[in-house]
């Protein structure tokens, strides 16, 4: 993080990334002084309304981040900026986005949780674009012309107003990343009971093991002594707001619809209080880590791992073959899960993996047949490139 000061007194003349949070509600004009070298330019969190249309003399960025900003209309003036390729603009409160308001190489952008009700025909015009997260907004319908997007790769719609299936996007050639839920065209009745419910007072939560968009994963026991399950437990307790993939309650309902499986967590019981909703599941054992580690700013949306790891190819082999076979459980259960990656699996010496977080994960019983194909085939192509991400990091 930079301080306004900095910026003023000239010391970071020469830095390719500027991270600004002051409670600015004016774009500080000092900012163009670094036009010859600022790439990735971060003013989330501030009060910021509009921007300049000088912002275009920022000539080498290509990464400019305003989320958690009171902006109600998407700045016109990134559209003169030529190289910018990511724009970030979640929770906001943009309500408006005129037709000429993407930049030419635009490949990623975020607008999750605003309150768009639209979005301009000439988004479907933006043919770089690989990653684009819509969820949480007030869209009733989506342009035609989204079929135009051949490079699409992740597209987030959940908890919107849809009230159709976007057939458009169902044939997209490189989609394989597609969260959905919370729709009114895919609303479900199904409450689901495959596990008990229990109290959030049957027990106590300990140390935190992971977090993510939808909620925080902690260790925990129970209160009392147990006949039905493990004394140690993982809870996972949902946020309660719509997250970058959706609403909760649908991550829920599509973990439990999905049911067990020896390389899935384990759904044990569920908690569905007024202003509480937790899932508790078996306790990972601790030998297990993380089979890879998220997309980058570069890599977009594809895998990535730490330098030097790698896996033999019979390693390789076992752990693929077992998530085709999560992946045949989840679709033969109607539930695409949204987020099929590395960075999601865990395993462990013998090469054995548990698959997790549903955080993007959509029920589709409710669609036509042909449409449930199309939304198979779109997660086939994750698992295929969840294939071809090992072998990048297999020993030779």
């Amino acid at each position: 993080m930079h301080t306004l000061a900095q910026l003023q007194s000239g010391e970071l003349q020469g830095i390719t990334r500027l991270q600004l949070s002051e409670q600015l509600t004016e774009f500080p004009k000092e900012i163009l002084s670094l036009a010859d070298s600022l790439e990735i330019l971060d003013l989330s969190n501030n009060q910021l309304t509009t921007l300049p249309n000088e912002i275009n003399q920022l000539s080498k960025l290509k990464i400019f981040f305003a989320s958690n900003n009171p902006f109600t209309v998407f700045p016109d003036a990134l559209a003169q900026c030529e190289n910018l390729e990511m724009i970030g603009f979640k929770s906001c409160q943009i309500k408006q986005i005129s037709e000429n308001a993407f930049p030419p190489k635009l490949r990623w952008l975020i607008l999750t949780d605003n309150q768009l009700e639209t979005v301009p025909d000439t988004l479907g015009e933006c043919n770089l674009m690989q990653k684009l997260a819509l969820a949480g907004n007030k869209l009733t319908e989506l342009p035609d012309n989204l079929s135009q997007m051949h490079n699409l790769e992740l597209l987030r719609i959940s908890a919107n107003q849809l009230t159709k299936c976007p057939d458009q996007l169902l044939d997209l050639p490189k989609l394989a990343w597609f969260a959905f839920a919370g729709n009114p065209f895919c609303k479900s009745d199904l409450k689901i009971k495959s596990v008990p419910t229990v109290s959030s007072s049957d027990y106590t939560l300990e140390n935190v093991l992971g977090q993510g968009a939808s909620g925080v994963i902690s260790k925990a026991h129970w209160n009392k002594a147990q006949t039905d399950f493990p004394q140690e437990i993982a809870v996972k307790v949902f946020k309660g707001e719509v997250t970058s993939d959706g609403y909760p309650e649908d991550e829920l309902q599509a973990c439990l619809k999905v049911g067990n499986h020896p390389s899935l967590v384990q759904s044990l019981a569920q908690v569905n209080e007024e202003n509480h909703l937790a899932l508790i599941m078996n306790l990972i054992p601790a030998h297990y880590k993380n089979l890879g580690l998220p997309p980058s700013l570069e890599s977009c949306t594809r895998d990535t791992f730490p330098n030097g790891f790698s896996l033999s190819l019979e390693k390789i082999n076992k752990m693929t073959s077992e998530m085709c076979n999560v992946f045949n459980h989840l679709h033969d259960n109607q539930v695409c899960h949204g987020d099929l990656y590395a960075h999601n699996t865990l395993f462990d010496n013998e090469a054995n993996i548990i698959f997790g977080d549903f955080g993007a994960a959509s029920m589709y019983h409710m669609l036509s047949t042909t449409q449930q194909q199309k939304i198979r085939t779109i997660e086939e192509r994750a698992l295929n490139h969840f294939i071809d991400d090992l072998m990048s990091v297999c020993e030779h």
